[in-house]
């Protein structure tokens, strides 16, 4: 009799959660599909925290399930930021456009085994700001251009730095109650539009801040070694 371990269903549960989390952006292609934008944003993020508690929980992590993380999380990642500034053309889908080289280049470095991990800010830190961007910027009804452009530049060089970014707040999220928060979070700053601004604030600023730590140590870390 098989054991769990070794059904095939099983042991793809995470890759499942994977791939899951892809095959809605479709919908974002259909006509005035734009509208779906945000829940596929939020379902997104959902599922890419999924994939990596099932991995954990269930002891099914591989270099395939990794891999093929990694993967979908470009597709996504990569296609979104495209979309979001296509809509405004010009210098604000140059950006994008930097934004999702960055975002391939650093997919190029993570499926290499000897590449060094855990460095730069992970590409869902960047589509999480875009969320807060345009929601913030659909509350006040102002244009999201010039917010966009500075965000997809400054990512572009975080998501490629050289070294750790310590205080992002999903990176300290490490337990599966703490992790369920920070998607609660992001529901939240979506349905409720006065704590909007209070949530997005604590994301932007730890990020700011574990950039600022990062580069400060980066020199010292470079003459420890």
């Amino acid at each position: 009799m098989a054991t769990p371990a070794g059904n095939v269903v099983y042991r793809n549960l995470a890759n499942a959660a994977s791939i899951l989390g892809v095959l809605p952006m479709a919908f974002i292609f259909i006509e005035d599909g734009y509208r779906f934008l945000i829940p596929f944003l939020l379902f997104n993020n959902i599922m890419d925290d999924l994939d990596g508690v099932l991995a954990g929980k269930l002891k099914i992590r591989s270099l395939l399930g990794a891999n093929l993380d990694n993967v979908c999380d470009t597709v996504v990642h990569v296609t979104l930021i495209l979309v979001v500034c296509a809509r405004y053309e010009g210098f604000v889908l140059g950006a994008g456009m930097v934004a999702a080289t960055a975002i391939i280049i650093r997919l190029t470095s993570r499926l290499d085994p000897a590449a060094t991990k855990g460095i730069g800010s992970p590409t869902n830190e960047l589509i999480r700001h875009v969320l807060f961007v345009l929601l913030l910027t659909g509350h006040f009804e102002v244009s999201p251009g010039i917010y966009l452009i500075i965000l997809s530049i400054l990512h572009a060089v975080s998501m490629l730095a050289p070294f750790t970014l310590p205080f992002l707040i999903r990176g300290m999220a490490k337990s599966v109650t703490a992790v369920a928060l920070v998607n609660v979070a992001l529901i939240t700053a979506w349905l409720v539009p006065a704590l909007t601004p209070y949530i997005a604030a604590a994301f932007f600023s730890t990020y700011l801040y574990s950039f600022a730590v990062g580069v400060y140590r980066w020199p010292r870390q470079g003459s420890a070694a």
